[in-house]
């Protein structure tokens, strides 16, 4: 689809004034999302005004409503919470309230809000809007604001977004805050599973979701977690007996602890509500297990939000606000969400009532329907919990006589090993016998390859690095040796999990397939790397828990910038050539600047950095923090930079450099990669099962068209397979990146967030969706 490029610059906010309020449960990235709005606003040339402590301080007024500055809303991008606040509001609820609340935005001149919150949130700021004109001419009626008030002030634009840590808002994909929220969860089940082991112990862990087992879901993906009890899909009869076989079977394959994880709103298939301590005590009674509950409660709301979040609510702030320059009298209100890696705006209305629909569902019984309006995502999810956590006895299992091989290629990433988790379960669920390789190409030349079973990989899913061992060496100098492997050890397919080496490696295999015929064997490329510059997906297994990892320096950094004062920190980044973790990591913490080799850049450029922080140096946030991809510029380099910065700002700031390294590739995975990892090889694997199917001729495996050597990536949103001989078109292989990055799009607003004058394309945005046509799996943005 080819448009003409629009740009945001044609929307002007002047005579405009918006107000921002957090309303519900709080929930982390909010901050990031009201820091976006008041930025955006101010640089349209809105007034932007705060509404302190939710609907509350917009039926009080006075001070709760206050007009915003530039700085208003420096250093909160790291902070969890809500620094505006939010209170459950009874007086809103009344129609005295919302007068008094229409009374205090138009005598200050406000007819745009931009709410975050949850679905009560939002349901009552559209009943304010749809009563505006009702509620004005009561007001003139009585007095309080004159007739000219009520033609200037007609009408109320609304936008919405959805901050809530139980992603339970159907329409969008992630939710601000449901990512923090897993990180958290993810830490202490990480943390507990270490003295679990070392006693033996089961433990039972309570998580958030009343009415959402999102979070439950997902954490016990992530975790590989023994049993799992959500509202959407409760147990079947006799789930006691079938809870207690599976733990005690586990025991008896020497797993020495069990995690049980339950959301708050579990039920049984009558309805009736599945506790923790009713859990705890059925695995005393019945198996004598030493057993222990954990209830996470509010910790899951808390601390700093994660890259992902910070991300998310600033793209989600931004478009807000062109949301909200764009609206009509005839918009209906609406939210903005992410669906896959989209920004989309939904009609508020229709995501409220399929939100609802759900809860309905399950409250009569209709369970399976309940999962199914949740989305394509949640469905997924649930399926592949399935698939992972429970072994058939091996009598159940089909036979299909296949042998299938994976292997790491190219650098560490986190993530990679909950990907060999998934293929060998999935894989031998299907049926195959699987063969780990050991050491990447190198190893497997070398014959070291052996075969894999269900529970070699159990407690796989949180562990960092590559525990098969990676090597970057290419298969060309290995061919004939390999070909021997594939022979001896009759390999019918292989699965490669890797970076950019990997994507060279299927390329230089599939070619060698006029000499070999071992190679003529279906084939497919899960992307894993930190730099995320694999041609053919928009994220790559490693990449999230890099940037967290870059963002939560940062915020240290940050912290000791602020406290010397008038101090510049240049960071430099991992990525070889590809500038995603320097731009997302820029937009993620704040930074003034990002230099990468997609964008070129000139000494001009650099001097106006300079001046730029120079400027920022006599305001009230005298500190600086620049990111600089590791190959951005092979001349100027990080010491050149630091120099050039040192010495133009003697007197105004000093200056510090930082070399990140190989911190980046390091630690647990995020839950994003765990979950992605997860699903994305689940998925291969079953891909590796059809093309069998089919290839299989005559009493062997013959593969030797081109899409039988696929990379199966993230795209928009879906998950798509592609033949990697179809992707060289789209691959600088000089500098090892794809030729075209969705991400650049994102630039302009780390820019504009940093108070650059720039342009910024907002062609994607501005169409309204309708919920029912949204492809529910954008299988993530969402994880």
């Amino acid at each position: 689809m080819d448009h003409q490029p629009k740009f945001f610059e044609n929307l002007s906010g002047a005579g405009k004034a918006i107000a921002v309020l957090t309303s519900g449960g709080d929930a982390q990235g909010m901050n990031a999302a009201v820091r976006a709005v008041v930025r955006m606003g101010i640089y349209v040339n809105a007034k932007v005004y705060f509404i302190y402590e939710g609907y509350q301080g917009m039926v009080d007024g006075g001070d709760n409503i206050v007009e915003v500055s530039w700085e208003s809303v420096s250093s909160i991008l790291q902070v969890g919470g809500t620094v505006i606040g939010s209170a459950r509001c009874k007086s809103f609820r009344t129609r005295e309230g919302r007068l008094q609340a229409a009374c205090n935005l138009v005598q200050r001149g406000i007819t745009n809000l931009c709410v975050i919150g949850g679905d009560g949130s939002l349901t009552g700021a559209n009943l304010f809007r749809e009563e505006w004109s009702g509620l004005l001419e009561e007001l003139a009626q009585k007095g309080k604001i004159d007739a000219e008030a009520v033609k200037k002030y007609a009408y109320l634009n609304i936008v919405g977004m959805v901050g809530s840590i139980d992603n339970d808002f159907c329409g969008t994909d992630m939710t601000i805050g449901t990512d923090s929220a897993l990180h958290r969860i993810i830490e202490v089940v990480d943390a507990i599973m270490t003295t679990a082991q070392s006693h033996q112990r089961t433990f039972v862990l309570e998580v958030m979701g009343r009415h959402c087992g999102y979070l439950a879901l997902v954490s016990a993906l992530a975790c590989g977690a023994d049993w799992v009890f959500i509202p959407e899909y409760p147990p079947e009869e006799g789930w006691e007996d079938s809870m207690c076989v599976k733990l005690s079977e586990n025991r008896a394959r020497k797993k020495r602890l069990n995690i049980i994880i339950v959301a708050e709103g579990a039920i049984d298939c009558h309805n009736k509500p599945i506790t923790s301590e009713k859990v705890k005590d059925l695995v005393v009674q019945r198996l004598g297990f030493d057993t222990r509950v954990t209830i996470l409660g509010h910790v899951q709301r808390g601390g700093t939000p994660s890259a992902f979040d910070r991300i998310l609510a600033s793209r989600m702030g931004v478009e807000a606000v062109l949301a909200l320059l764009e609206a009509t009298p005839d918009t209906p209100a609406c939210v903005v969400s992410l669906s896959g890696n989209q920004a989309v705006r939904l009609p508020l209305m229709e995501c409220v009532q399929m939100t609802q629909e759900v809860q309905k569902a399950m409250d009569e019984g209709r369970f399976l329907e309940a999962v199914r309006l949740r989305g394509r995502s949640f469905e997924n999810n649930l399926n592949t919990y399935k698939l992972l956590s429970h072994k058939k006895p091996d009598a159940e299992l089909p036979k299909s006589n296949f042998n299938v091989a994976v292997l790491n290629v190219g650098a560490p990433a986190a993530g990679m090993n909950a990907a060999v988790r998934a293929a060998v379960r999935v894989g031998m669920t299907e049926g195959h016998k699987i063969f780990a390789v050991i050491d990447g190409f190198e190893g497997f030349a070398r014959g070291k390859i052996k075969e894999i079973s269900w529970g070699d990989v159990g407690g796989w899913t949180g562990q960092g690095g590559s525990i098969l061992g990676t090597k970057r060496t290419l298969p060309a100098k290995y061919l004939e040796k390999i070909a021997d492997q594939m022979r001896t050890n009759n390999i019918n397919a292989l699965m490669v999990i890797g970076g950019f080496e990997a994507y060279l490696g299927l390329l230089e295999l599939s070619a060698a397939r006029e000499k070999y015929d071992e190679f003529c064997v279906p084939m497919v490329m899960v992307p894993a790397t930190v730099s995320n510059n694999v041609p053919g997906s928009d994220f790559s297994i490693g990449a999230d828990t890099a940037l967290n990892t870059i963002t939560d320096t940062c915020d240290r950094i940050k912290q000791s910038a602020s406290g010397t004062k008038r101090r510049v920190f240049i960071i430099e980044t991992m990525g070889g050539y590809c500038g995603y973790l320097a731009n997302m990591g820029a937009l993620a913490a704040g930074a003034d600047a990002a230099y990468i080799f997609e964008e070129q850049f000139d000494i001009r450029e650099l001097q106006a950095n300079v001046e730029h922080l120079t400027e920022k140096m006599k305001t009230s946030i005298q500190r600086g923090l620049v990111l600089r991809n590791e190959n951005c510029n092979e001349n100027y380099t990080t010491d050149f930079i630091y120099q050039l910065y040192s010495e133009e700002g003697k007197g105004v700031f000093d200056c510090r450099k930082n070399v990140l390294g190989h911190m980046q590739q390091g630690g647990a995975p995020s839950p994003f990669d765990r979950n992605f990892g997860t699903k994305i090889s689940a998925k291969a694997m079953q891909w590796i099962s059809k093309k069998l199917k089919e290839t299989y001729r005559k009493g062997k495996v013959f593969a030797n068209t081109d899409d039988s050597v696929c990379l199966l990536g993230m795209r928009r949103r879906n998950l798509v397979f592609q033949p990697v001989a179809e992707l060289k078109s789209e691959t600088d292989f000089v500098h090892r990146i794809p030729k075209e990055q969705w991400w650049l799009k994102l630039r302009p607003l780390m820019k504009i967030l940093a108070k650059y004058k720039t342009s910024y394309d907002v062609s994607d945005s501005g169409q309204l969706e309708h919920v029912a046509m949204l492809p529910k799996e954008a299988e993530t943005g969402a994880i």
